[in-house]
């Protein structure tokens, strides 16, 4: 089965940017979300792609902010994080959306996701 790994994390400072990489082991068709998971806090959903970049869907908390796109010739989602904040520090993971639903809150539902990355690290500091 498909495999995703993560990649681009690290340390910055508030305000900085980061981009963070989510390649495919294989060609995919399905929608690429981003969840987070922060020390002590549930994973939460950051954003979502879908394959023809038909519908892009933010949390509100990074609308603004997060930007998701792929290239889709090099099997590769990415998550573009601008102005960076200290709450934004958690475990990035990429998922490939393998259940139905098109509704929006499909999208946004972690239980959509069947295939998981190992997550990358994000730490912000002020």
């Amino acid at each position: 089965q498909v495999q995703l790994v993560e990649s681009g994390g690290g340390s910055v400072l508030s305000g900085d940017s980061l981009r963070l990489s989510c390649t495919a082991s294989e060609r995919t068709f399905g929608t690429i979300g981003w969840f987070r998971q922060a020390p002590g806090k549930a994973r939460e959903f950051v954003g979502a792609f879908t394959w023809i970049g038909t519908g892009q869907y933010y949390a509100d908390s990074v609308k603004g902010r997060f930007i998701i796109s792929r290239d889709n010739t090099k099997n590769t989602a990415y998550l573009q994080m601008n102005s960076l904040k200290v709450d934004d520090t958690a475990l990035y993971y990429c998922a490939l959306k393998t259940k139905d639903g098109t509704a929006e809150r499909d999208y946004r539902d972690a239980r959509s996701y069947g295939i998981w990355g190992q997550g990358t690290q994000v730490t912000v500091s002020s």
